[in-house]
């Protein structure tokens, strides 16, 4: 086999198997994003309210993927893509949309999602392009992305009482 051939292979496998994928497109921030492996090609939705944001996935762009381990988390491979928009209605929309539809968790309008995301939202496919590139030495941890999402709060004064009160309990028993 030859090493286009191994990569690509690779490239598929690894993705398939990752639900989550960490994409930099030009001049916008690396994101993890949900997708659906379609076809050959990573499938997103999002830029529109309650979906992910794809900053810099702009149609006919070039993007960097780095697949992570679905079981340990860490980087398996990293390759570019080639940013390819759908158009709604379209019958590769239809096609990747019945996909996307059936992997969105925690939806808010069940059935009539596909219609709101022909109307509000883009999805776009990340065909492999190339290669994949050699992992990098170092750790590239970066703080998370501002968001208004967080719900990070103080810790609440009484709950350390009632995890010692529990772990008390086990020991007894």
């Amino acid at each position: 086999m030859t090493r286009e051939l191994l990569d690509q292979a690779l490239v598929e496998e690894a993705t398939k198997k990752s639900g989550l994928v960490w994409v930099k497109g030009p001049g916008g921030p690396v994101r993890a994003l949900w997708h659906v492996w379609h076809e050959g090609a990573a499938c997103l939705i999002g830029d529109g309210p309650g979906e992910q944001p794809l900053p810099g996935l702009a149609d006919g762009a070039a993007a960097e993927v780095t697949v992570r381990s679905k079981d340990k988390g860490g980087r398996l491979v990293s390759w570019t893509a080639k940013v390819v928009e759908l158009s709604p209605g379209s019958e590769q929309w239809d096609a990747t949309v019945a996909e996307l539809k059936g992997k969105r968790l925690n939806a808010p309008d069940g059935e009539a999602m596909p219609q709101r995301w022909a109307r509000e939202c883009r999805v776009v496919r990340l065909e492999p392009a190339g290669t994949t590139a050699s992992l990098p030495d170092d750790n590239q941890a970066a703080p998370p992305l501002p968001t208004s999402a967080t719900t990070r709060q103080p810790m609440p004064a009484g709950l350390p009482r009632l995890l010692m009160k529990k772990r008390k309990k086990q020991k007894k028993t």
